[in-house]
């Protein structure tokens, strides 16, 4: 597929190719704009597509053209995962468990889904009596509100909860106080709570003023009788109050005559409830309770509420309700609840047999996936150095990943206090391998992801990731991994291309004033130094390019005899002595290199000479020490790397220091590799330091 990107961030046009069912690397050197492309796939499928926040800064100022950050050809693509920082953080490492919801990703496979539903099929006629059930939902519901009303406390019902809250001082609704009868209407009126609330809140402006501050009509002598309206009553209380009564009311026939005329004393005592009172909504609480616990059961009935070796003809009576013992809930009403309940229970009963193999497969596959899990990620850590393991803990649904050292028994509490940052990123890499395999997602981002690691570390997490069975792993699946580093791309396609199946697709990414351009990366184009520096030599490159490859190819070959020590005196420009110094020699007294011999510098030119014909260091030391002849070659370099090279040359003047080490050091072809891109080819060298090299070379007098 073809991804188009526009005016995103530091990126005008982007059009980046993803090969399906396939490791997609991007090879990019940093500020190119990875995180870019990964943020904009990820946005640009989002179900509400907005990609205001990747606006370029440029276009926030001025932007007659109206342009809109915009991506193209992502019709194919409906769900995108992507591993970066924001996963780590919100995902991994959690208190409880090592992977957020790490039953659901690592034990449901397809095979398990598959049981499940076979389960789900024995199950359904009692599951299916709760769906769109308004009826049923709704008595659960009012149970609920009424159980949650009344909190235990180890002496009875704790005063704090709303119930008791309500009910200690009495039904002041229907008791009203001596003296405040003529408020009766307010108060037994359905808004009598927004009544009280009103009426304390006014008497607070009462001392402002003899006059009432509702009418503002004389009322000195009626102050006491207004305060008394909010010492007598108190708007919570009375909220309580009328909401317990109101549930009560709600639950109406569900309640046997007997505790339904226990509870209508108690609602209407007129000095508050007492301890007979309160032992009675002790009793109906659990009642309740009970009753709701059982039908929650049955609601989310599954096979995990059979635990191994039970067997289920002998559990699923225990699932019926028996009103006998539920004598507060006990009436004709209730019956008529569960009776299709208790049927359905029977019915399954008869079926048991079928359950309880059902059952037993699926715990066959969960211990099937647990054991395999815990033996490829410990195997994993092990290869990769890593001290410590992993292992699924916890019974059915309730499982967890947990982590603990090799050398502790105990499992650790998340784990981000313990490991470092390379063990953090490692750890997180694969649990997000897992997710994915769990969520199947169209397109999945490596956002950077291995350049942190050494280099036994990198391949073990590739191998990790893509060298499995395909439903174990990325292996056919369409990832986008987008790095700095080359190291994949040299284990992928061409070291180990055959054991990843050649099934990774390798460009690099360069930008240019804001367009990004991909440039395909071959087998062939993964050389070793060796043989870049060879073909630079055979090339129509100028002389003075050929000889810095020359001098680099002698450093890798630790071939450093008399035609290197020529031509690193020919490249600094060492003209005090007729032939240069020889750094070989020990420095004099003064600090100082002796003169090349006559013989070893003509021996050095000699074995230039076989490789660069018509070699003249006078002539190339000539042209070297010209500014105006070096401005020339700096122009004509087609690539960053030897403009980078040309420009050291040019210019020997201090400068800024951070400046002087990119390009004195950091952009050196990468010597530790034994296998790399040709530079000149592959142009690694950021858009900035080559600015920088432009803004020296032009300042360079002559």
């Amino acid at each position: 597929m073809i991804i188009e990107i526009k005016n995103c961030n530091n990126i005008d046009l982007a059009v980046i190719s993803i090969a399906e069912n396939q490791l997609n690397i991007k090879f990019a050197p940093n500020g190119t704009g990875k995180s870019t492309i990964a943020r904009a796939l990820i946005l640009g499928t989002a179900e509400n597509p907005d990609l205001k926040e990747l606006m370029p800064f440029k276009l926030k100022k001025e932007n007659p053209e109206n342009k809109e950050p915009e991506v193209i050809g992502l019709e194919s693509i409906e769900h995108v995962m992507c591993f970066n920082e924001e996963y780590v953080t919100q995902f991994v490492f959690k208190p409880e468990e090592l992977l957020s919801n790490s039953f659901d990703i690592l034990i449901k496979t397809d095979v398990y889904r598959q049981k499940e539903q076979e389960i789900e099929e024995l199950i359904a006629k009692i599951k299916k009596l709760f769906v769109d059930n308004e009826n049923l939902e709704t008595l659960i519901l009012t149970l609920k509100e009424m159980g949650n009303a009344f909190k235990l406390s180890k002496s009875g019902i704790s005063k704090a909860c709303p119930g008791m809250k309500g009910l200690a001082v009495g039904n002041k609704i229907q008791h009203i106080p001596v003296g405040l009868e003529s408020f009766k209407p307010f108060i037994q009126s359905a808004q009598s709570v927004d009544w009280v609330e009103w009426q304390t809140n006014g008497y607070n402006f009462a001392e402002l003023s003899d006059n009432c501050p509702f009418c503002t009509s004389h009322a000195a002598d009626k102050k006491e009788l207004i305060k008394k309206v909010g010492q007598e009553y108190d708007k919570n209380t009375i909220k309580n109050l009328v909401a317990i009564i109101n549930v009560i009311q709600r639950l109406g026939d569900y309640f046997s005559d007997t505790a339904r005329k226990k509870l209508s004393i108690i609602t209407t005592l007129k000095d508050g409830i007492e301890k007979q009172h309160e032992d009675f909504l002790v009793d109906v609480k659990n009642q309740i309770d009970t009753f709701v616990g059982k039908l929650e059961r049955l609601r989310t009935l599954s096979g995990f509420q059979f635990k191994d070796g039970e067997k289920v003809a002998e559990v699923l009576p225990s699932f019926k309700i028996d009103l006998s013992f539920l004598e507060n809930l006990n009436s004709d009403k209730t019956q008529e609840a569960i009776k299709p309940i208790n049927e359905s229970i029977d019915a399954m009963i008869e079926t048991a047999g079928q359950l309880q193999g059902k059952i037993a497969q699926q715990r066959i596959e969960i211990h099937r996936v647990v054991e395999k899990h815990e033996k490829d990620i410990n195997a994993f850590l092990a290869y990769a150095g890593y001290r410590y393991a992993v292992q699924v803990a916890g019974e059915g649904e309730h499982s967890q990943l947990k982590l603990r050292h090799l050398d502790h028994d105990e499992f650790l509490r998340g784990g981000n206090q313990h490991l470092s940052f390379g063990e953090r990123n490692a750890f997180s890499l694969v649990m997000f391998m897992y997710e994915c395999l769990s969520k199947k997602p169209d397109l999945i981002i490596l956002d950077d992801p291995i350049s942190s690691f050494d280099k036994n570390k990198k391949y073990a997490i590739l191998e990790m990731l893509f060298r499995r069975n395909a439903d174990s792993c990325f292996k056919n699946k369409t990832v986008l991994m987008l790095t700095h580093d080359v190291e994949p791309i040299i284990d992928t396609v061409k070291a180990l291309s055959q054991k990843f199946n050649n099934q990774t697709s390798a460009s690099f990414l360069k930008l240019n004033t804001g367009v990004l351009v991909e440039l395909p990366i071959q087998k062939r184009d993964v050389q070793t130094f060796a043989e870049i520096c060879n073909n630079a030599l055979s090339s129509e490159k100028d002389d003075i390019i050929k000889l810095i490859y020359m001098r680099r190819l002698f450093e890798i070959l630790d071939e450093k005899g008399d035609a290197y020590q020529v031509l690193s005196n020919l490249l600094h420009k060492r003209f005090e002595k007729e032939h240069g110094i020889d750094t070989r020699e020990h420095m004099d007294a003064e600090g100082n290199y002796p003169e090349m011999d006559q013989a070893k510098f003509d021996n050095g030119c000699i074995e230039i000479s076989t490789r660069l014909a018509d070699f003249s260091y006078s002539e190339l030391l000539e042209r070297v020490c010209n500014v105006t002849e070096m401005k020339k070659v700096y122009a004509a370099c087609t690539n960053g790397y030897e403009k980078l090279q040309i420009c050291r040359l040019i210019d020997h003047e201090e400068k800024d220091a951070v400046i002087e080490k990119f390009i004195k050091q950091t952009y050196h072809i990468e010597n530790e590799f034994i296998c790399q891109l040709d530079p000149a080819i592959f142009d690694t060298i950021p858009e900035y330091v080559v600015a920088e090299c432009d803004r020296i070379v032009e300042g360079t007098s002559l």
